[in-house]
């Protein structure tokens, strides 16, 4: 699970050149917090609490602005800026 978080940053690093750290990813990009929240909603969603996953779903947008469909695949290695 750590590995892929790390994983995640690795990609705001890469692809946005204003990242200065991995504490400034984790705490202010919510492209970041936004791909987490679908990346645990999608995983409730595929084992069967679908319920769940839709609950979650709909917290996401409320606190980063981002709305994602637990059922939807988002690729590895995706980042979504200026969200």
């Amino acid at each position: 699970m750590f590995r892929k978080i790390r994983e995640e940053i690795d990609v705001v690093f890469e692809r946005d050149p204003a990242a200065r750290s991995a504490f400034e990813v984790i705490t202010t990009y919510p492209g970041f917090h936004a791909v987490l929240f679908h990346r645990a909603a999608h995983w409730l969603w595929n084992i069967g609490l679908k319920w769940l996953a839709r609950v979650l779903s709909n917290i996401s947008p409320l606190l980063t602005g981002i709305e994602t469909q637990s059922g939807a695949t988002i690729a590895s290695r995706s980042f979504i800026n200026h969200a």
